[in-house]
């Protein structure tokens, strides 16, 4: 039973690696689109910083991507600028994209 036990924890550690890692690439793929979209409202670096946190903790209010898309979709044209839901949807791709791969060269 010591080998099935063994294998249990170890699958079961696994799991828990493989979400925490999930979410951080969600957190900075969220950060990401943060910065992307304050880029096109013109943003300062300290604003582009605080908004992007804003981004990040959007994506609290519910499950899936809706939230944050919602939410940089809404500011995006309160601020003027002219962008479709699709072009944020493509936008939070590749920034997802991104996020796996800076996390991926941090490990």
């Amino acid at each position: 039973m010591t080998n099935f036990d063994d294998r249990d924890r170890a699958f079961e550690a696994k799991f828990a690696r493989d979400g925490e890692m999930e979410f951080r690439i969600t957190a900075r793929r969220n950060r990401l689109l943060g910065q992307w979209a304050a880029g096109h409202m013109k943003l300062t670096p300290e604003e582009t910083d605080a908004y992007a946190k804003a981004v990040v903790q959007a994506d609290f209010e519910e499950a899936g991507d809706d939230d944050v898309i919602r939410k940089v979709l809404g500011d995006l044209t309160a601020a003027g600028v002219e962008v479709e839901e699709a072009a944020v949807r493509e936008a939070l791709a590749a920034q997802t994209i991104e996020a796996r791969r800076q996390m991926m060269e941090v490990r």
